[in-house]
């Protein structure tokens, strides 16, 4: 049975809890659990993203490795590219408001 498919069953982590136990667990090449997938979102457009999602409907999870070109991320696709909005801003501590977890 899918995570999806248990009743009642919400993935909702925090910022936090990604970057503390799925990004770094991943990164190290830890064993965890398989509800975030590796893939290349690079290689697809926006609108097939939530069919490639292992679970969500409104937030799909994904680890992407960073390509880049130039020192530029790599944003290209086979119809257009991605484009970043937003700024850059720090994850802080859920326990230490003042602490910086990542960014």
């Amino acid at each position: 049975m899918e995570f999806d498919e248990l009743p009642g069953f919400r993935f909702h982590p925090t910022e936090q809890e990604l970057l503390d136990f799925y990004l770094t667990k991943a990164v190290s090449g830890q064993d965890t659990v398989d509800i975030i997938g590796f893939l290349n979102i690079y290689n697809h457009e926006p609108w097939d993203l939530p069919g490639l999602a292992k679970i969500g409907e409104r937030e799909w999870y994904f680890l992407v490795h960073r390509e880049a070109i130039f020192g530029r991320p790599r944003r290209t696709t086979e119809k257009g590219y991605w484009k970043a909005t937003g700024s850059d801003r720090p994850i802080r501590c859920s326990m230490d408001l003042k602490e910086v977890a990542g960014s």
